[in-house]
């Protein structure tokens, strides 16, 4: 591949901005070893651009965050205690942008982008219409994808659309739990039953989820959901292990080895996954050639199912019994060189370096496709 000038979006409003920064640490890193030339484009918590100079360590520094090191010891402890935003530190190096719109001039200067930016506002399909719109080729899926892989209640919709399986669930609108708390708790108690886990439908990162083991705490878990969104996911507690594959392509997307995550906690909650030594992925996962073949393909599946491109991870339960249940897709995973999507395809022979190569060509060939061009 030529050398190219890539722009990488990183930081943004929603919760999981710190776990932007490390990917984006490692993402510049790669594409700099693949010889492009790299323009860091950061996005504060209130939403303003910042261009120019060094955006990630002006950021980071505003975090706490060390990026020494992105993908051990300082930025997993940061991660952990969600520290609060501090002083800019040194932004006489930087230029600040309004927040919305893309910073003048900056599409002509760009060959393509690669967002590394999770949750709202940049897992969403806000961005991606941002770079629809300035004719930008990206990184990863496409504004209607984007939409419905963060919208859990929408894509177990459209999974059970597909016929994919999924673990049982119920939704309940934060309009009609104010309006009825007792009815709304009795229906989940007798449809979903107890243990189960609450959700809110658009966050990430394990924010704002509750297990509830007794129909008494249900009204206490809905009311946390219902503090992120005016949708709320309930789901049958499924027993059995966690299964996830990495998904990479457009029109004929391929599955890595599947790998399994191991815990030692109750649940997979956001302290269990970003904590040091509290989690352990295991490649590839000991789960059979049978299950194997099984996982990679309801992962692509699901990867068609939402119309995605580029990149996903998908998530499963693998239940005592042996029934494996889809989970969720996540369109832009964790992306440091240590994160589960990265390690599965090192697994299955793609390095880091090559592996954000690969995704690079996916969005020129996205792009011209969708303009007709080949």
């Amino acid at each position: 591949m030529s050398p190219l000038r890539v722009g990488v979006v990183f930081g943004g409003r929603s919760g999981e901005h710190e776990v932007s920064l490390a990917s984006a640490a490692s993402v510049i890193a790669a594409l700099e070893r693949g010889g492009h030339r790299v323009v860091p484009l950061g996005i504060a918590r209130d939403g303003r651009w910042i261009v120019g100079g060094d955006p990630l360590r002006a950021l980071a520094n505003q975090a706490r965050v060390s990026l020494s090191n992105d993908d051990t010891g300082s930025v997993k402890k940061a991660l952990a205690d969600r520290a609060e935003a501090q002083a800019a530190g040194d932004t006489a190096l930087v230029r600040i942008e309004p927040a919305g719109g893309l910073p003048a001039g900056l599409s002509q200067g760009l060959d393509v982008v690669v967002i590394m930016l999770h949750g709202p506002y940049g897992e969403d399909g806000t961005i991606q219409g941002l770079f629809e719109l300035a004719d930008l080729p990206y990184v990863g899926a496409g504004v209607l994808a984007s939409a419905v892989g963060m919208d859990k209640v929408t894509m177990k919709a459209v999974f059970q659309a597909h016929g994919l399986p999924m673990v049982e669930h119920e939704v309940v609108m934060r309009h009609e739990w104010r309006a009825d708390r007792a009815g709304v708790t009795r229906r989940v108690a007798e449809r979903i039953g107890v243990p189960c886990f609450v959700k809110p439908s658009n966050l990430g990162s394990s924010v704002g989820i509750s297990k509830v083991r007794k129909v008494d705490d249900l009204p206490a878990a809905i009311d946390e959901a219902a503090r992120y969104d005016r949708k709320i996911l309930i789901e049958r507690a499924a027993v059995g292990r966690e299964v996830e594959v990495s998904i990479l392509g457009n029109n004929e997307p391929v599955a890595s080895l599947p790998a399994e995550i191991r815990y030692g906690a109750e649940w997979y909650d956001y302290a269990t996954k970003y904590a040091e030594g509290q989690a352990q992925l295991v490649i590839p996962a000991p789960i059979g050639p049978e299950l194997t073949r099984r996982v990679q393909e309801l992962g692509v599946a699901a990867f068609k199912a939402i119309d995605c491109a580029g990149m996903a991870r998908v998530d499963f339960f693998l239940e005592d019994h042996g029934r494996l249940l889809l989970n969720e897709i996540n369109t832009i995973p964790g992306f440091t060189a240590t994160s589960g999507y990265a390690r599965m395809w090192e697994a299955s022979g793609l390095d880091y370096v090559t592996l954000v190569n690969r995704l690079i060509d996916l969005a020129l060939e996205r792009h011209r496709d969708g303009r007709g061009r080949t």
